[in-house]
C-alpha cells in the first residue's frame, strides 16, 4: 500500500483524482436514475430503454469528437460547454412533461454532450508521475472508478426509493456542478496541452490495444449496469437492500483494485480478469438471496477494477501523446455506451423473465467480454518490464536560421526512447 500513499502525495495527483471522480459520478447515476424516472412515468421498462438507448447513441458520437476537439480549443473550454448543455438535459428529463419522442430526443442531446473529463484525466496523467508509477496509478484510479459505477446507483437507488426518481436526476446534477468547477480548478487542466492529432478520427482504433480496450469495455461496464438493474429488481424499489448489496460489491472492486494493481500485466490479464468477474455474475443468479447475491458480487467485484487497470494501461502503452485523448474518448464512449445499453437489456429481460433475466443478461455481457479478451489475446500488449507511458510524438518546427531548415519538438512523455 506503500506505492498508493506515495502517489498520493505527489503534486496535484490526489486532488485530480478527486476532482474527476466528483465529476464524472453522475455517468454512473444517471443510467439507472432515467430508466427509474421513465419507467415511473410510461409504466414500463421497455420504453424507458429506448430512452437510454438515445443517450448512448449520444455517447458513442460525442466521445471521440469531443476529445479531438480539446487538443484544438483546450481541455476547459470545451468541458465548460458540455457541462452546461449536459444539465440543461438532465433539466429537461427530470421536469418535463413530454411524450416519449421528447425524452428520446433530449436524451440524446444529452448523450452528445457528455464532458470529455475521462479523455482528459487520462491524458494528464502520464505528464505527472514517473514511469514506475504509472501502471499503479492506473490501479488506484479504477479502483476509485467503483464511486461512478458502483456507488453511483447506490446514491441514485436511496434517493429515487427515498425522495423521488427527479431528485436523483438533479442530484447527479449537483455533483456536475460541484465536480466540474472543481476539476475545471486543478492547475494540470489548464497547463497540460494537447497536441492536435494528425490523424483523421477512428484511425487510433486501428490499433489492436485500443480496440480490445473499448470492446471490452463496453462489455464489462455492460455487465456491471445491468447487474444493477436486476439488484434492484430483486429487493424492489423501496428496499435498502438493494443498496447494501452494491455497496459490497464496490468494496470487493476495490480490494481487487488495490491488490492487484502492483502485478506485473501479462498479455492474458485482461481475460483472466474479465473470467472472474463473469464467474461472479454468474453465480449471483442462481439463488436470489442477500447474502448468496451479496458473496458472488464481492467475488466479481474482485476482478473489475483490476480490468479496467489493464485496459487503461494497455491503451497508454500504444498510442502516441497526441493520441490519448482521443483513444481515451473512444474507450469511454464504449463504457458509457455499456452502461445505458447494459441497463436497457436488463430492463427488457427483466419485463419478460423476471429479475433472473436480469442477472442473465449481466452474464451474457460478461462472458463476451471474457471470450473477446481471451480470442484476441495478439491484441493484448504484455507490459512485464516494460514502461506504459504513451509513445512522444515528435512534429517538425520551423528555425529561425531557415525556412527549410527544421528541429524537432518532443512532447512530454515518460517513455524511454
Amino acid at each position: 500500500m506503500k506505492k498508493y500513499a506515495d502517489l498520493l502525495k505527489t503534486r496535484g495527483v490526489a486532488a485530480i483524482i478527486s476532482a474527476q471522480l466528483t465529476a464524472r459520478l453522475p455517468s454512473g447515476m444517471l443510467s439507472l436514475a432515467y430508466l427509474l424516472h421513465i419507467e415511473h412515468i410510461f409504466d414500463s421498462y421497455g420504453l424507458a430503454a429506448l430512452v437510454l438507448a438515445a443517450t448512448s447513441l449520444g455517447q458513442a458520437l460525442a466521445g471521440p469528437l469531443t476529445s479531438r476537439w480539446m487538443g484544438y480549443w483546450a481541455m476547459r473550454p470545451v468541458i465548460t460547454l458540455t457541462i452546461v448543455v449536459s444539465l440543461l438535459a438532465m433539466a429537461g428529463i427530470a421536469f418535463g412533461q413530454f411524450p416519449l419522442g421528447g425524452y428520446i430526443a433530449i436524451g440524446f442531446v444529452g448523450g452528445l454532450a457528455t464532458p470529455p473529463i475521462q479523455p482528459a484525466v487520462r491524458t494528464i496523467y502520464p505528464t505527472m508521475v514517473n514511469s514506475k508509477q504509472l501502471t499503479p496509478l492506473f490501479s488506484l484510479d479504477a479502483s476509485a472508478q467503483e464511486i461512478i459505477w458502483i456507488a453511483g446507483p447506490v446514491i441514485t437507488t436511496f434517493v429515487a426509493t427515498q425522495i423521488s426518481t427527479t431528485w436523483a436526476i438533479m442530484v447527479a446534477g449537483v455533483f456536475l456542478i460541484g465536480g466540474g468547477a472543481w476539476f475545471l480548478s486543478c492547475r494540470e487542466v489548464g497547463t497540460v496541452t494537447i497536441p492536435p492529432s494528425r490523424s483523421k478520427m477512428g484511425v487510433v482504433l486501428k490499433k489492436p490495444a485500443v480496440l480490445l480496450a473499448t470492446v471490452v469495455g463496453f462489455l464489462l461496464i455492460g455487465a456491471a449496469a445491468a447487474v444493477e438493474v436486476a439488484v434492484v429488481s430483486v429487493f424492489g424499489e423501496q428496499g435498502a437492500q438493494a443498496g447494501y448489496v452494491l455497496a459490497i460489491w464496490a468494496f470487493g472492486s476495490i480490494i481487487g483494485g488495490l491488490a492487484l494493481g502492483g502485478l506485473p500485466i501479462g498479455p492474458r490479464a485482461l481475460a483472466t480478469r474479465m473470467g472472474v468477474v463473469f464467474i461472479g455474475i454468474a453465480l449471483a443468479g442462481l439463488i436470489l438471496d442477500f447474502w448468496w447475491i451479496s458473496f458472488a458480487l464481492l467475488i466479481a467485484g474482485a476482478g473489475l477494477a483490476p480490468a479496467l487497470a489493464v485496459m487503461f494501461a494497455i491503451v497508454s502503452f500504444s498510442v502516441k501523446f497526441s493520441e490519448t485523448a482521443e483513444a481515451y474518448g473512444w474507450m469511454g464512449s464504449g463504457q458509457l455506451v455499456g452502461a445505458a445499453l447494459g441497463s436497457a437489456i436488463a430492463g427488457f429481460a427483466i419485463d419478460g423473465f423476471g429479475s433472473l433475466g436480469g442477472f442473465l443478461a449481466a452474464a451474457c455481457f460478461a462472458l463476451l467480454g471474457a471470450i473477446v479478451a481471451s480470442v484476441f489475446v495478439k491484441a493484448h500488449p504484455d507490459l512485464r518490464g516494460k514502461d506504459p507511458s504513451p509513445i512522444p510524438d515528435t512534429v517538425p518546427i520551423a528555425t529561425i536560421a531557415s525556412a527549410v531548415s527544421y528541429t524537432h519538438l518532443t512532447l512530454p512523455t515518460n517513455r524511454e526512447v
